[in-house]
C-alpha cells in the first residue's frame, strides 16, 4: 500500500488517503455503485473528489468512508475534520474496550438497584413498624 499522508489541503484529500486505505477508487466506487463497471465506478469515485468536477459524496458516502476507514485503522479523514473544525484530536475507541466498559457499567447500575432496593424494602418495614405500634 501506498505511503499515506500526514497533512491534507482538504477534506478530498483527506478522503482519498481513506479510500486508498480501503483498497482505492475502484473498490470504494463499486460499493457505491455496484451497477457500474468497476473501472467506471472508480472513475465517478474520482470525480467525485475532484474539486473541478461537479459530482460529489453524499454526506452517507462520507460517513461510510470513515467508518470503513477506521475499522481498517485509518483515521486520517477524522482527525482532518476535527482539525479543521479545532475540535482535540478523538481518541478511537475499540469494540472490546466499550464492551468492557459498558459491563462494568451495567454491574455497577445493578449493585446501585440492589442498595435501592434495600433501604426501599427497609423503609417499607419501618412503616409497617409504625403501624403495628400505632395500632
Amino acid at each position: 500500500m501506498d505511503q499515506l499522508n500526514l497533512i491534507h489541503e482538504d477534506i478530498y484529500d483527506a478522503l482519498r488517503d481513506c479510500i486508498k486505505a480501503l483498497g482505492g477508487n475502484k473498490e470504494v466506487g463499486h460499493i457505491f455503485w455496484p451497477e457500474k463497471p468497476i473501472e467506471k465506478a472508480g472513475e465517478q469515485l474520482a470525480d467525485c473528489l475532484n474539486r473541478a468536477r461537479p459530482q460529489k459524496l453524499d454526506p452517507e458516502q462520507t460517513l461510510y468512508i470513515l467508518k470503513e476507514a477506521r475499522k481498517v485503522g485509518c483515521h486520517i479523514g477524522m482527525f482532518f475534520i476535527t482539525r479543521v473544525c479545532d475540535y482535540r484530536q478523538p481518541e478511537p475507541i475499540e469494540p472490546l474496550d466499550e464492551m468492557a466498559e459498558l459491563q462494568k457499567a451495567f454491574i455497577q447500575s445493578v449493585a446501585e438497584n440492589r442498595r435501592l432496593l434495600e433501604r426501599m424494602e427497609r423503609m417499607q418495614s419501618l412503616q409497617a413498624s409504625d403501624k403495628i405500634r400505632s395500632a
